[in-house]
């Protein structure tokens, strides 16, 4: 008979295992990436499976270490590219050569009123396409800051940016999501 000290993994993959992949899809969007989380997830859990107090229920302690495999991704990303916030031909396109809006790429006001489920999901799944439009290190940062809620300071500890290159790095995400959104949603 199984107590509440032992662990068992088959109950983890049975009972899990469809939430982490969704979770983590949502945050990566990448289906290999999203199931090799998942699955280190599952690893690491069972190698730790001894220091697991029952302090936290068994889906927190999962989600805990899901969402410290997710900034581990995000770690290794980052340092596989070259991050830079110098000159960028998106912002030229938003704003004139005195840092006003050009006049007709000016964001507009949004008064859509959408409460709808339908219209919701429909959002969703646009915001989804417009966040795969924006560079990976975007991506993570926008990804770490607004879904997984981390501090400003952590996320560049993780991502070995400076708090500049993240303020631009998030100001252009927040630029292009925007438009994207405009085009896609808004105006649609």
């Amino acid at each position: 008979m199984e107590t509440t000290r032992q662990l068992n993994a088959t109950k983890w993959v049975e009972n899990y295992s469809d939430a982490l992949y969704a979770y983590v899809y949502a945050r990566v969007q990448k289906s290999s990436q999203a199931e090799d989380i998942v699955q280190e997830t599952f690893l690491s859990a069972w190698k730790a499976r001894e220091t697991y107090n029952g302090l936290a229920s068994e889906k927190n302690w999962l989600y805990t270490i899901c969402k410290n495999k997710i900034i581990d991704y995000y770690r290794k990303a980052s340092t596989s590219k070259e991050v830079l916030a110098g000159e960028d031909a998106d912002e030229d396109y938003f704003f004139a050569e005195d840092g006003h809006w050009e006049r007709d790429k000016a964001p507009s006001n949004w008064t859509t009123g959408n409460s709808n489920t339908v219209e919701n999901k429909e959002f969703y799944s646009i915001l989804k396409k417009c966040k795969t439009k924006l560079k990976e290190i975007q991506q993570s940062v926008f990804t770490m800051k607004y879904l997984e809620d981390v501090e400003t300071d952590e996320i560049c500890e993780t991502l070995g940016i400076t708090v500049q290159n993240y303020w631009v790095l998030i100001h252009r995400a927040k630029i292009q999501l925007r438009s994207c959104l405009e085009k896609n949603w808004i105006k649609a």
